[in-house]
């Protein structure tokens, strides 16, 4: 399993409710493709850098998960035939130095949030830091 961040960028005019809905699509896409969400981070309406198809804003939405590297090509398909994303973008943490640093967004995204569901995967994160640690100190 691999790490990876998604930033989806949806179109500013749906409402709140078609906006959660296009959202939960999205987390149900990655989660049916035998992705495990680690947290999510909505980080609202915000003004694009350009126009995209006449829409100066965006709802930016950002979601940490695992999944094998073999089911993004098939991820990357159901967001291309979406209409409602204006954009989005899959970045790999792939390095030992990028896991960590993944790991690190998905603890300030579960402290910006809040939310008592991603205590568990909250409590993986702390796991796996610790033993990494551990590993780290018995390697010098």
């Amino acid at each position: 399993m691999r790490h990876y961040e998604n930033l989806v960028v949806v179109k500013p005019t749906l409402t709140a409710e078609e906006i959660q809905a296009n959202i939960k699509v999205i987390e149900e896409i990655i989660t049916s493709n035998g992705g495990e969400i680690a947290t999510t981070d909505s980080m609202g309406m915000r003004k694009l850098a350009y126009p995209i198809d006449r829409n100066e804003r965006g709802f930016y939405y950002v979601i940490y998960y695992t999944i094998a590297s073999s089911a993004i090509s098939e991820i990357e398909r159901r967001f291309r035939i979406n209409e409602n994303l204006l954009r989005f973008i899959t970045i790999k943490y792939d390095t030992n130095r990028e896991i960590v640093a993944w790991k690190q967004l998905v603890q300030k995204a579960i402290k910006r949030a809040g939310s008592p569901t991603s205590t568990e995967a909250e409590a993986e994160v702390a796991t796996n830091a610790a033993a990494e640690e551990t590993t780290e100190a018995a390697a010098e």
